[in-house]
């Protein structure tokens, strides 16, 4: 996993975390983050498509 992939990944799941253990917060706020964990998500899983690197053996035995 990339460096960019565990980044993405981290701040999905605070994200997450903030809103599962805040449910008090007002809409907007509420909006926001369901948002922007949202978005980190889909940064995580274009980060693993791109981050992922297939090895290729020109020599084949």
């Amino acid at each position: 996993m990339s460096k960019s992939a565990i980044v993405l990944l981290t701040m999905t799941l605070l994200s997450l975390s903030l809103l599962w253990l805040v449910p008090e917060l007002q809409t907007p706020i509420d909006l926001a983050l369901k948002c922007t964990s949202g978005a980190f998500a889909i940064g995580f899983l274009a980060a693993l498509m791109v981050g992922r690197r297939f090895k290729f053996d020109p020599v084949l035995r």
